[in-house]
């Protein structure tokens, strides 16, 4: 295997596998949807993401029938009940409408790769949504929205974010990364779940779940070392909890500084002296926040493609996702 086989291409990936299943919430494609008939565009989404994804936009406030435009709605907590009324209507009250609406949605949610909701939306919003009490004053607790909170209880292994954190470049990423796993899991299960190509997910994964969690890294192991103790199907399933709780985990500086000492270990009896300390040198200067990521990965590829290591070549974390999607900017 070459080295240009491991990473990402376009057209080989878009041919090789089903594209990504995309749920996103539909005012982010810039449909006008929202209770104002506006929308809320996000231009990751479109001007980057969209190749690599089939997209199925949702909207649970217009799935409940409630019009475009209409009534602003908030989420309040009435009598110990969390309820979803008019924002200057009170006594407009939506919840089993609203509800109904989420749960139909989330049967067509069975055959995602990922979602992405409308930050602070009552109906999509993924975290941090404000809880209003009787009289209109917001509490400390904030909450899920009710459809976003659905879905998440429904598919807890999904790959969720919302559009306002995509901001963010190192959660943009965790997102991809979590999204592009996930995608590839679901391409192996397509081809059919057996021992060796579990074995085999895992082996080139490794060093992707070090960079997020060392705990996670050596919990998955343990739970693959006996694949006869109990129905693949079960083991599997242990393992994708183990996996995607790990990459939820930031990757901080200092564990891809551990997993980029370890792949340095590959080179040891290829490399001259003055190659060895030039990247010890990179990735020490990446450690101490003076290079992004992508100095210390570049030289260790470079190095790949003159020594080649077929374990080296297949690991996922010299390439999570497509490298057009990535930020330079990125720890």
């Amino acid at each position: 295997m070459s080295l240009s086989d491991t990473f990402y291409d376009e057209q080989d990936f878009l041919s090789s596998q089903t594209p990504i299943n995309l749920g996103v919430s539909a005012c982010l494609m810039g449909e006008k949807v929202r209770y104002d008939g506006g929308h809320k565009k996000c231009d990751f989404l479109l001007d980057k993401l969209l190749p690599w994804v089939n997209i199925t936009p949702f909207c649970p406030e217009v799935k409940a029938g409630l019009g475009i435009p209409r009534p602003a709605i908030r989420l309040a907590q009435i009598d110990s009940e969390l309820r979803v009324v008019g924002t200057k209507d009170s006594q407009l009250d939506v919840t089993e409408t609203l509800n109904r609406a989420s749960d139909e949605l989330c049967q067509q949610a069975s055959g995602l790769t990922g979602f992405l909701f409308c930050a602070k939306s009552p109906s999509c919003g993924m975290e941090r949504v404000k809880v209003y009490d009787e009289k209109g004053n917001p509490l400390v607790a904030t909450r899920s929205g009710i459809f976003a909170d659905k879905i998440r209880h429904q598919y807890p292994l999904l790959p969720c974010e919302e559009n306002g954190r995509l901001n963010d470049d190192l959660l943009r990423n965790s997102f991809l990364t979590r999204l592009f796993c996930f995608a590839r899991w679901q391409a192996m299960l397509r081809e059919g779940l057996n021992a060796a190509r579990l074995l085999e997910f895992h082996s080139r994964h490794k060093y992707l779940l070090l960079a997020h969690s060392q705990s996670h890294y050596r919990e998955a192991g343990k739970s693959l070392a006996n694949l006869k103790s109990q129905p693949i199907e079960v083991i599997a399933q242990h393992y994708l909890c183990i996996l995607m709780a790990g990459l939820a985990c930031v990757a901080t500086r200092k564990k891809h500084t551990n997993v980029l000492m370890h792949l340095q270990g590959y080179f040891k009896n290829h490399l001259e002296k003055s190659d060895k300390t030039a990247l010890t040198e990179m990735i020490l200067r990446y450690q101490q926040g003076l290079l992004p990521l992508s100095s210390p990965i570049e030289i260790l590829k470079h190095h790949l493609r003159h020594y080649p290591d077929d374990y080296l070549q297949i690991q996922y974390y010299f390439a999570p996702f497509p490298a057009q999607l990535n930020s330079s900017s990125v720890i």
